[in-house]
Formats: structure tokens, C-alpha cells, sequence
């Protein structure tokens, strides 16, 4: 597969300091990560673990699919531990090739709750990111929309922008839609949401979030933390974005707002088992949940943890759809098709 020439030489220099020290695993102990977040703030994440177990990590990033594909490469002499990635369907895909294998823990069971994990502990979520529709304070009463079906709302024609059906928030919230709706109902919605398009899909999160602002919509689709962004930037036209618009939490009188996880596995051929099962629990305790939701602005996955990060606050507390994540990629193949025939490009 290709990688994006820019992606492919980070990739690169990464690599190959990271193998070099691969090397010196006998001396000391190590971690080795494999890693599609591309969070300058998990720098913290990844050094308080080394400050609490002496294990030092070794770190590869890429994209999701490369990463994958390396693994598969590599097979049984992969030096890589774990995997940590975004999104649930992108863990299915790496459950799919055969990458991961089993955890155990005591700690993880009791600090991640059930729908965040993989039924046979072969990922974990660590953070969770909710999808959310934000809108034109200027042209949607508040209450005016109140679920994810509401897009599909004849009343809103030419007045609706989202990202491509491709993009994996997408394929994961419609996967979500099949498991709730029924394949037959989801179709509906989508093909509704398209007749609402106020231009074909383009762009990222945060493209929606500045065409709802700047007119081009009245209503968009987003990740939180994309949108919790903006809100802590500097920025002055970041201010001028945000305080045009208001955020829906879709779903709160049924099933709940629909939700994402950034989660991580032990890959099967890991040579430091028992240095990947504490990163994973290191993950769920206390201080590494703050740092997702102070450093990347995502909501942890442990309930229990206050954290300090007052833009996040302000959203305000919510009902999650409880569905067990691993659904979500469980149905990726047919969302694509069910999008596809809807006409979501």
C-alpha cells in the first residue's frame, strides 16, 4: 500500500532510530510501540510511564493501515509490544489480520468499563471521543435538533455538512446506526442525510466546524475534541468560529450520543509481554487518564477520574451510548456499502 510522501519520510527517520535501539532490549528494559496517535501531548503519556516503571519506550508512529500492514510484514519477528491506535474499527482491523493477542488483568476489568473493551481482552479503550452535531446559533433553535436522525429531516435540505462516508468516525457511527436501526433503517438515514447535503463531503472535523461557521451549513458533524480545540485556542479567528456555534449531544432522551474510543492491544508476537500488560494498565490509571483528557482534550474511560480541563467541562455531562465498541468495526464492511448505496461519497 502507499503512504503520503510527508507521512512516509516522519515514518522513516522514526523507524529507524527506534530499531536502532531495538537492539539494546537485553540491556534494559524496554517497551517497543507501535502508534497512529500524532499527539505532540502524549509526550507526557508515554514519559510518566518510563518515570513510574524504569521501562523506556521505543516508539514507532504511522498511519493506522501502514502500521498494520508493517505488522503483517513482520509476522512472528515483529519486535513491536503494542499497538495503540484510534477508533475501535481500526483495532477490529487489526483483530481481523490476527495481531493481537489476550490480556488478562484484574486492573483493566475493574477500571475499564465492559462496553469499552473487547469481550476476549484483546484491546482496551482508553479515551473516548464522542460525536456530536454542532450548529448556526444563528439559524437552528436550541432543541430544534435533537438526534442523529434529524439530519436526515427534509426541513434541513442544502443545509448539512459531514465528512466522507470513508473516513472511519463515519464508518464507525454508522455501524453504530446497523446495530441500533437495522441495516434497512440506517440506509434510510443516510440517503436522507445526503438529500441534505449542502456541499459533497470534503475535509476533516474541523472543516465542518468552520463551514457551519461560516455559513456554508447550518449543520455538522464532529468529533468533541476537535471542537474542544478550538475552544482552548489562542487564536482569534479559532474565538470567532466557536462563538458562533453550539454543540447537540444527539440522543439523550433514547440510546445516548454515539462514542469512539483510542484504545490499545498487546500484538500476538510481543517479546516484552510483561512490560506491554503494565503500559496497558498504566494507561487506565489515574494520571494517564488525565493526560488524554488535559493534553488531547478527550474524555477518559475511567469514570471515576477528575479531571482539569475546564473548555472540556464546559460541554457538560451527557448519556453515552452504551453499545460495546467492538461492534462498531463488526459492522464497518457493511457500512461502507450501505453508504455507498445511499450515494455518500
Amino acid at each position: 500500500m502507499s503512504v503520503p510522501p510527508r507521512k512516509l519520510i516522519v515514518f522513516s527517520l522514526i523507524a529507524i532510530g527506534a530499531l536502532a535501539s531495538f537492539g539494546s532490549q537485553a540491556q534494559e528494559k524496554v517497551l517497543n510501540l507501535y502508534s497512529s496517535r500524532h499527539y505532540s501531548t502524549d509526550e507526557a503519556l508515554y514519559a510518566g510511564f518510563t518515570r513510574q516503571t524504569g521501562i523506556r519506550i521505543n516508539r514507532i508512529e504511522a498511519p493506522e493501515d501502514a502500521l498494520i500492514e508493517r505488522l503483517r510484514n513482520e509476522g512472528a519477528a515483529s519486535p513491536a509490544d503494542v499497538l495503540i491506535t484510534v477508533d475501535a474499527g481500526r483495532l477490529w482491523r487489526a483483530e481481523q489480520q490476527g495481531l493481537l493477542q489476550p490480556v488478562k488483568s484484574a486492573t483493566l476489568d475493574a477500571r475499564i468499563p465492559k462496553h469499552l473493551r473487547h469481550p476476549d481482552g484483546l484491546w482496551f479503550g482508553f479515551s473516548q471521543r464522542a460525536r456530536v452535531i454542532v450548529y448556526d446559533k444563528s439559524r437552528v433553535k436550541p432543541g430544534e435538533v435533537k438526534s442523529y436522525e434529524d439530519l436526515a429531516d427534509p426541513k434541513w435540505k442544502g443545509k448539512v455538512c459531514i465528512r466522507s462516508s470513508t473516513n472511519m468516525y463515519n464508518l464507525s457511527l454508522m455501524g453504530a446506526l446497523i446495530e441500533h436501526l437495522g441495516e434497512a433503517r440506517a440506509e434510510a438515514w443516510a440517503k436522507g442525510v445526503v438529500a441534505n447535503f449542502a456541499r459533497a463531503p470534503k475535509g476533516g472535523d474541523t472543516d465542518q466546524i468552520k463551514a457551519v461557521a461560516a455559513g456554508e451549513c447550518a449543520l455538522g458533524l464532529t468529533n468533541t475534541y476537535y471542537y474542544v480545540r478550538m475552544l482552548k485556542s489562542t487564536k482569534g479567528e479559532d474565538r470567532t468560529v466557536v462563538d458562533k456555534l453550539a454543540v447537540v449531544w444527539p440522543d439523550q432522551g433514547g440510546r445516548g450520543t454515539h462514542v469512539n474510543i483510542s484504545g490499545a492491544g498487546v500484538l500476538k508476537h510481543s517479546p516484552n509481554r510483561e512490560a506491554a500488560v503494565k503500559f496497558l494498565e498504566y494507561l487506565s490509571s489515574d494520571d494517564a487518564q488525565r493526560y488524554f483528557a488535559d493534553g488531547n482534550n478527550e474524555f477518559t474511560a475511567v469514570p471515576t477520574v477528575k479531571v482539569n480541563n475546564k473548555e472540556l467541562d464546559s460541554l457538560g455531562s451527557f448519556k453515552a451510548d452504551a453499545l460495546n465498541v467492538n461492534l462498531l468495526g463488526k459492522h464497518q464492511a457493511t457500512a461502507q456499502k450501505v453508504y455507498d448505496r445511499a450515494g455518500w461519497r
